[in-house]
C-alpha cells in the first residue's frame, strides 16, 4: 500500500515546473545508503525505486544512469540525521547540508584553501562569529563545485564567496562567469547549514521537509 509520505511526493513531483527547483528535506539513516535519494527520484521518474539506477559523472558527480530521463537533475547532501536533495528539470543543481559544531581549525583552513579575501573577511570577524560565517562559505562553496560537476579537488581558492549581508554571492569563478550562476542559502534547522547553486537563470525554489520540525 502506497504511504501518505509516497502520495506527497509524488503530487509534488508532478508539478515540478521548468521555473523551479525543489529541495526536500530528509531524513538520513547511515545503513539506508541511498534508499532515501531512490525513493524520492522515483516519484519524479514514475518509476518504482528498485528501478532507479545511479551512475557517476566524469568527477564522480551521482547522476540518472542513461535512459531514465536525460533532462532530469539533482544532487544530495546528507550531514547526521538529515538529507537534502535539490531537483530540477535542465540544469545540474548542486546542494551542500553540514552540521552545525565547532571548527577551532576555520581560520588555519580558510588561510590554507580559501581565497585570500575570503580568509581575510574571516579573520576580520570576531571569534564567535566565525565558525558560523566559515560554514556558510564552505557550503556555498561546496553547492557552486558539485553544480559545476566538480569536487573539492578542484580548489576551493578558485572560486570566491562574499557574505557581507549574511547572503552568499559568487563574486568569481574560474573559466565562469559569476551572473550566469545563481547561489541560495536554503533555510535549515538550527542544527545545520545548507546552500544551493545552479548554471543558469533565476529559479523559484519550492523546499519540502519531510524531517524535523
Amino acid at each position: 500500500m502506497e504511504s501518505a509520505e509516497t502520495r506527497t511526493i509524488s503530487k509534488v513531483a508532478e508539478r515540478l515546473g521548468a521555473d523551479e527547483v525543489h529541495v526536500w528535506r530528509l531524513r538520513y539513516d547511515r545503513a539506508q545508503g541511498r534508499a532515501p535519494l531512490r525513493a524520492v527520484l522515483a516519484a519524479y521518474l514514475g518509476v518504482p525505486p528498485a528501478r532507479v539506477e545511479l551512475a557517476a559523472g566524469p568527477h564522480g558527480r551521482p547522476v540518472l544512469a542513461a535512459g531514465l530521463d536525460d533532462a532530469l537533475g539533482f544532487n544530495w547532501s546528507h550531514s547526521g540525521a538529515q538529507a537534502f536533495l535539490a531537483v530540477a528539470r535542465g540544469l545540474a543543481p548542486g546542494i551542500d547540508l553540514e552540521r552545525v559544531r565547532p571548527r577551532p581549525h576555520a581560520l588555519e583552513i580558510a588561510r590554507r584553501y580559501f581565497a585570500p579575501a575570503e580568509a581575510d573577511w574571516l579573520a576580520a570577524l570576531p571569534d564567535a562569529a566565525r565558525d558560523a560565517a566559515f560554514l556558510r562559505l564552505w557550503t556555498a562553496k561546496e553547492a557552486v563545485l558539485k553544480a559545476l560537476g566538480r569536487g573539492l579537488a578542484f580548489g576551493l581558492h578558485r572560486l570566491e564567496i562574499g557574505l557581507d549581508d549574511g547572503t552568499p554571492r559568487l563574486r568569481r569563478l574560474e573559466s565562469q562567469r559569476p551572473a550566469d550562476w545563481q547561489l541560495h542559502a536554503v533555510p535549515a534547522d538550527d542544527g545545520h547549514v545548507a546552500a544551493l547553486a545552479w548554471h543558469g537563470g533565476p529559479r523559484r525554489i519550492v523546499l519540502r521537509p519531510l524531517a524535523g520540525p
